[in-house]
């Protein structure tokens, strides 16, 4: 999977969240994991609230909880793309979108769930 691709796909879902269901389709790869991402986003918010300590997902920041609901998407859904990509890609887009901190964070929870799911 490409990395463009993969932040088309970052970028629409953060859209969908502050746009409360509102968003633009997009084709291809990145439009499959955007609607994979809202066809399970309850089963995937809830593995996030479990796997972390500190924060629930609602109160997450936006730009975080786009990335973790597509990185662990990609890491229950796409079994073709190594969970170390998935993890390098999501932290890449937590540097690139959000704080220096939420590299670490997106890092940390992506990490523990990589170690059950795969």
């Amino acid at each position: 999977m490409s990395a463009d691709a993969r932040e088309r796909a970052f970028q629409a879902l953060y859209e969908f969240d502050l746009r409360d269901g509102d968003f633009e389709e997009l084709p291809g790869k990145a439009g499959r994991l955007v609607r994979g991402v809202i066809d399970h986003r309850p089963e995937l918010d809830e593995t996030l609230d479990e796997v972390s300590s500190r924060w629930r997902v609602a109160r997450m920041p936006p730009v975080d909880r786009a990335i973790l609901r597509l990185g662990l998407y990609e890491l229950r859904f796409e079994s073709n793309t190594p969970a170390a990509v998935v993890l390098s890609e999501a932290v890449r887009l937590a540097k690139t979108y959000s704080t220096e901190r939420s590299g670490a964070f997106v890092n940390g929870i992506l990490g523990k769930v990589a170690q059950s799911e795969r």
